[in-house]
């Protein structure tokens, strides 16, 4: 199920410390930043900056973007004879 722009959150999420390192031996990307991990989730963008500034973290509001028109699709678009592309399966 997906929702729509009723169920609206607010997401802060903290700026990088320390870069990110890739291990050498199997090839995974790591971080020593502990707050890399933390997502706090907000109801409303008042909540969000009042914690910020109760906090003392420097906060940027991105203005929200407008989603564009849905092209309609259906599971046997998948199957027509005029698909643009090969099937892969």
């Amino acid at each position: 199920m997906q929702s729509g722009a009723s169920k609206t959150r607010w997401l802060l999420e903290y700026e990088p410390e320390a870069p990110r390192a890739v291990e050498p031996l199997m090839g995974w990307t790591s971080s020593s930043d502990m707050k890399s991990q933390l997502k706090l989730w907000f109801d409303s963008a008042e909540e969000a900056i009042a914690y910020a500034t109760r906090n003392g973290i420097a906060y940027v509001v991105e203005p929200a973007t407008e989603a564009g028109p849905r092209k309609g699709l259906s599971y046997s678009d998948n199957f027509k004879f005029s698909r643009v592309g090969q099937w892969t399966h």
